[in-house]
């Protein structure tokens, strides 16, 4: 949670100089300003922000704890501009494995080096590239049949 009384370079950076961000020692304010928080933006306190400041707050002390997986399930519904570009730069300079639950293609297409998609009829396939390649293989392996949409059939569960 949030502390509405610190401001922004407290609550991210927890008052320390210089915090560790992998395995690199970097300096705070330069950290807090990756997420657009420059210069006198980062003495506002945090109950005063809007709701995409503090989501840009949120993921900054997110990125900082070290984490070498990220679950993020439609992480740009509901993001300014802002907010959208510094969740980009920062998982691109993200070292881990992130899994992105996502309808937003042009995000998948900066992100994503890999995708598993989930075709239908049990079918899972692991692809080596971003969205767009997906789709154009897609296209190539299904021809007319991967622009038809289709129900997916769900077999019965039984107890035993």
């Amino acid at each position: 949670t949030l502390d509405s009384n610190k401001n922004i370079w407290e609550m991210i950076s927890d008052g320390q100089d210089i915090i560790p961000i992998g395995s690199r020692q970097i300096n705070s304010r330069a950290y807090v300003s990756r997420f657009n928080f420059s210069g006198t933006d980062q003495q506002k306190k945090v109950g005063t922000l809007s709701g995409g400041e503090r989501n840009r707050v949120h993921l900054a002390r997110m990125l900082k704890e070290g984490a070498n997986v990220l679950l993020l399930d439609e992480p740009t519904n509901d993001l300014d501009v802002n907010t959208l570009r510094a969740l980009e730069d920062a998982l691109e300079n993200f070292a881990g494995c992130v899994v992105v639950i996502s309808h937003d293609r042009w995000f998948l297409d900066r992100i994503c080096t890999h995708i598993l998609a989930f075709e239908g009829e049990s079918k899972v396939l692991f692809f080596d590239g971003n969205y767009s390649e997906y789709e154009e293989d897609r296209k190539r392996r299904l021809g007319s049949a991967a622009s038809q949409p289709h129900r997916i059939k769900y077999r019965q569960l039984t107890r035993r």
